[in-house]
């Protein structure tokens, strides 16, 4: 297959930032304000589906938040987001439809945010979704159909993308991630 074939280009479709704290109050406005300090977006809140009474959640509780990045500054976020991580990424965290994941464990190893004191120390997690030029087909409201298993993101390719462009060391398993 053709690398200079537009079709197979891979791009970054959108990066979703999620704290989940657990329980609305005061943590869940840190968390807020955490995301809007990094993005400069308003994130929304996310809500509980289920009751479990155990863990004292009912429906519609408003227990974490994400917040939605695409385009170009979404590139530019994930590139500090991978500095925060000292750009090293396990090959575990990439999914078999090439999307991966990571936790940042304190916001202030990312690169151009302060230390608040109102908010504390939190932690956030970072989901990444790949796509290619025609995924729309899947979205769209009429004739909807599946993308070809050919044209699918596969892990490696996802893997190579991410190495690449973000110059981002890919451990493999048994690795130590010091």
């Amino acid at each position: 297959m053709n690398p200079q074939n537009k079709m197979r280009q891979i791009k970054i479709e959108k990066v979703t930032l999620n704290i989940g704290v657990g329980q609305p109050g005061e943590n869940l406005e840190k968390a807020m304000k955490l995301l809007n300090k990094i993005t400069s977006m308003k994130p929304i809140q996310t809500k509980t589906m289920k009751r479990i009474p155990t863990w004292g959640l009912r429906p519609n509780l408003a227990i974490g938040c994400k917040v939605t990045i695409r385009g170009k500054k979404a590139e530019e976020l994930l590139s500090r987001l991978l500095k925060a991580i000292d750009n090293k990424l396990d090959s575990k965290k990439f999914d078999d439809t090439g999307n991966f994941s990571f936790g940042i464990k304190e916001y202030i190893d990312i690169p151009s945010v302060n230390y608040d004191i109102d908010i504390g120390i939190i932690g956030l997690e970072t989901a990444v979704t790949l796509e290619r030029a025609g995924y729309r087909v899947k979205k769209r409201k009429i004739k909807r159909s599946g993308i070809p298993s050919r044209h699918l993101i596969t892990k490696e390719e996802a893997v190579d993308f991410i190495r690449n462009k973000f110059n981002v060391n890919i451990l493999e398993e048994g690795e130590a991630a010091s």
